[in-house]
């Protein structure tokens, strides 16, 4: 499996193919994950990709993996992000 792009390898892409500096690059990709952050409480989507959505975990019962005890897990919240369905074409081919 190959290894995983870094945020410079992908700023060093984005600005070979649209003629920007490294550091403008940087800058945008910042841009988009703070505006992910400020946003996800309301669903952000990155059209193409995918979307971060805020979920309500309810209270459950758990077992605890070392002796076997029952434990009560409290209610959380959670960020999900859903893959888009166009992203799963292009990555996995359509049916």
């Amino acid at each position: 499996m190959a290894k995983a792009l870094s945020k410079s390898q992908i700023a060093s892409l984005i600005a070979e193919e649209h003629d920007l500096p490294k550091k403008t690059a940087v800058e945008i990709l910042d841009q988009i994950a703070r505006l992910a952050y400020k946003h996800a409480k309301d669903t952000f989507t990155l059209p193409g990709i995918g979307k971060l959505v805020l979920r309500n975990r309810a209270a459950r019962m758990g077992r605890n993996p070392k002796t076997g005890e029952p434990i009560q897990i409290k209610a959380k919240r959670v960020v999900k992000f859903r893959v888009a369905k166009a992203a799963k074409d292009a990555i996995l081919g359509s049916k």
